[in-house]
């Protein structure tokens, strides 16, 4: 079934919290600058949008985020000290690490309000148009890559559409939970999304992660600023009052999936990627044997 939804041009990057998780490293640096192998978690994310199609890349930002922007920007001193010294392969890294002209927008997030608030603030730049919302804290190893994998989910059923997991029983009081209804292959209808359920009352073990495809009507919901779980204006909640007017369904997408927001999760991506990294994954097998 192809019901030729608009396409989706638009991401949306959450990039204002603190990091506290990762103190004292991110006391300056922002935590979405902190490196997966060879490039920062935020430059894996933003690849995975490209691949993808997207075409305009929405940073919601806070204080002291500026090295974000910095990271896409031109460098000519660096480009032209890599280019006198002959190191092209370097170079065109470099060079693929940019970000087009035109199409980085930056919104602040003044006051830490959670994820809902945060989306909202991006609303006057996504205005009419379904969009993309990528946590960088969640990386997804595969290719294609798992916005991907939702565009085509989207092109044939519409509407929004989440990239979900089985997590344990015991660990649902973390995450976005859904209550399932018919199974459709990897995609899976959406009756009900509940924000981290106690376990005895969790629908199922289906877990949000950190990638939405939603429609514009969204915005009308997070206006509200209602306040949910952890007293903060919850995204989920936001999504649920979409449920009976527009199709929602969850995507059981392929790859391995790393939760960067916690260290574990982090260095578990660190030791993946570079075991993938032809130019060092004999190194970092001898490294972990002697470990």
């Amino acid at each position: 079934m192809n019901v030729n939804p608009k396409p989706v041009r638009k991401a949306v990057f959450p990039v204002a919290g603190l990091g506290t998780r990762f103190l004292p490293a991110t006391k300056v640096m922002p935590k979405e600058m902190l490196p997966i192998n060879d490039r920062p978690l935020i430059q894996h994310v933003y690849e995975e949008a490209r691949d993808a199609g997207i075409e305009e890349f929405i940073f919601v930002t806070g204080r002291y985020k500026n090295m974000l922007e910095e990271h896409f920007d031109y460098q000519p001193e660096l480009e032209q000290t890599l280019k006198a010294r002959g190191k092209e392969d370097m170079l065109a890294v470099i060079r693929d690490s940019e970000m087009p002209e035109g199409k980085l927008f930056l919104t602040r997030q003044p006051k830490p309000l959670g994820l809902g608030h945060a989306v909202w603030c991006a609303h006057k730049l996504i205005g009419d148009e379904p969009f993309a919302i990528i946590l960088p804290d969640d990386i997804v190893s595969h290719e294609p890559g798992c916005l991907a994998q939702m565009i085509e989910t989207y092109n044939e059923y519409g509407g929004n559409v989440v990239a979900v997991k089985n997590v344990p029983r015991e660990e649902t009081k973390k995450y976005g939970i859904l209550d399932i209804g018919e199974e459709k292959g990897d995609a899976v209808a959406i009756n009900g999304l509940v924000e981290k359920p106690d376990p005895k009352d969790a629908p199922s073990t289906l877990s949000i992660i950190g990638r939405y495809i939603l429609q514009p009507e969204i915005f009308e919901h997070l206006a509200a600023f209602e306040r949910g779980a952890g007293n903060e204006v919850q995204l989920t909640d936001a999504m649920a009052k979409l449920l009976g007017n527009q199709a929602f369904h969850g995507l059981r997408f392929k790859g391995q999936h790393f939760d960067c927001g916690s260290r574990l999760g982090f260095i578990a991506a660190n030791l993946a990627y570079s075991l993938k990294d032809p130019e060092i994954s004999d190194g970092v097998r001898e490294i972990l044997n002697k470990l």
